[in-house]
């Protein structure tokens, strides 16, 4: 998702423009201090959860893709513009491809931050999840539950970054 709004930034300068103090002044804010503002907004259930998992992986992603996007090297755009190519033929043949490494770190980065965005969502508004059991072992001291939780996090997470290196090497392979 982020990676398309960057890539609609990248498109409209005008839009590019507009957001970017919006951008930058998301970024800066504590996410978790929106929960209460999120779960007024939305209600206390799993809308929530996404809703602070996006804001605090997505406003990272348009910004470091929007980025990767406009310090690709002019002169390639040029090139492909005096031949006649369409704005949509320099982002599918330059753009994209010569950004996929920005891209995927983005990916890898948001690994964590998703997670950090889904266990804040459940400390604030949910029953169940680890989450909500990291809150609860917690609270009742039993430190076997809290570290269960973290582990099941850790491999988590640690099997979703393995996914976004084998496709990485995949389309590594692929682009020629």
């Amino acid at each position: 998702m982020g990676t398309l709004i960057a890539i609609i930034l990248w498109w409209s300068k005008f839009l590019s423009k507009v957001s970017e103090p919006y951008l930058v002044i998301l970024n800066s804010l504590p996410k978790i201090a929106l929960g209460p503002v999120f779960i007024v907004w939305i209600g206390a259930g799993p809308a929530a959860i996404i809703v602070m998992t996006l804001a605090i992986s997505l406003i990272v992603t348009i910004m470091e893709v929007l980025n990767g996007l406009l310090s690709i090297d002019q002169e390639k755009i040029k090139l492909v513009q005096t031949f006649g190519g369409s704005k949509y033929q320099v982002l599918t043949k330059v753009l994209l491809p010569a950004s996929l490494p920005t891209i995927i770190n983005a990916l890898k980065i948001n690994v964590g931050l998703s997670w950090v965005g889904v266990i804040v969502g459940e400390f604030l508004v949910s029953k169940s999840g680890l989450g909500y059991l990291i809150v609860y072992g917690g609270q009742v001291f039993k430190l076997d539950l809290v570290m269960t939780s973290v582990l099941i996090l850790g491999v988590a997470a640690a099997l979703m970054y393995q996914g976004i290196v084998i496709l990485e090497k995949w389309l590594v392979k692929h682009r020629g």
